[in-house]
């Protein structure tokens, strides 16, 4: 139990930004040493890292990778294991999402949306399984409550979700005992980055028991518990939604 609840290093994919910056956080402040993975948000990601060090020297670096190629991917985990020494956690936190009405969809948006919420955490923890099994750690991958309830003019970026929830509970299987493997299905938490707009904010709301968006710390906690404070718990997905996949 005590190479679970306190492991050395982890790995936070999408992590300059939102939910995944406080995620990072979040697992820095419980003594991790956190390896900061970003695309193309390399002066977030800095000073994110830069923070981080301030609290704690050395105790955060910054990883760029394109997790929609496979040998980026195995690039990306061997780098953490040459410049940190070891892997205990990772997230799946990177993502795209955006609209992709059927008919209208592009290869390349299949190819971005595919390629970022699932062949990203499929290659990214093939490549970082030995290192888990090593010191018995733990993943945690960052779901979404559409993969059960879609979203309209969204069917790619919930069929990609969905596969990573899948995906969850079929590496609990394939990377037991020695690894965890868990999940997060966040509801609202922040709105998208390009815009919502106000009727579809307050509709969401109304349709939350808790009638209110939730926060990136809210996601950060439940990643922490399942990550640092949960020995007897994989393969659940674990939805932080203000109570919105409860009613029809």
């Amino acid at each position: 139990m005590s190479e679970i609840l306190e492991p050395r290093v982890a790995l936070i994919t999408g992590a300059a930004k939102r939910v995944g910056a406080d995620i990072a956080r979040a697992l820095h402040g419980r003594g991790l040493r956190v390896a900061v993975h970003y695309r193309g948000s390399e002066a977030a990601a800095a000073a994110l890292v830069a923070q981080l060090n301030a609290i704690r020297p050395h105790s955060a670096r910054r990883f760029q990778a394109d997790l929609c190629r496979s040998s980026e991917c195995r690039r990306l985990i061997a780098e953490v294991i040459a410049e940190m020494g070891a892997l205990d956690v990772l997230v799946n936190n990177a993502s795209s999402f955006y609209p992709t009405p059927i008919g209208e969809v592009t290869e390349e948006q299949f190819d971005d949306l595919l390629g970022s919420n699932l062949k990203g955490p499929v290659f990214v923890t093939g490549a970082a399984a030995p290192h888990l099994r090593a010191r018995h750690g733990a993943i945690v991958n960052i779901t979404d409550i559409h993969a059960r309830h879609p979203i309209v003019e969204h069917p790619v970026y919930c069929a990609a979700k969905a596969g990573l929830e899948c995906l969850t509970r079929a590496l609990a299987r394939d990377l037991a005992p020695r690894v965890r493997v868990n999940a997060v299905a966040p509801g609202a938490i922040l709105w998208p980055e390009q815009g919502q707009d106000e009727a579809s904010k307050q509709a969401i709301l109304a349709g939350t028991e808790l009638k209110r968006l939730g926060t990136p710390h809210d996601i950060a906690g439940a990643v922490t518990f399942l990550a640092l404070d949960a020995p007897y718990v994989t393969g659940q997905v674990l939805c932080v939604d203000g109570g919105r996949t409860v009613g029809p």
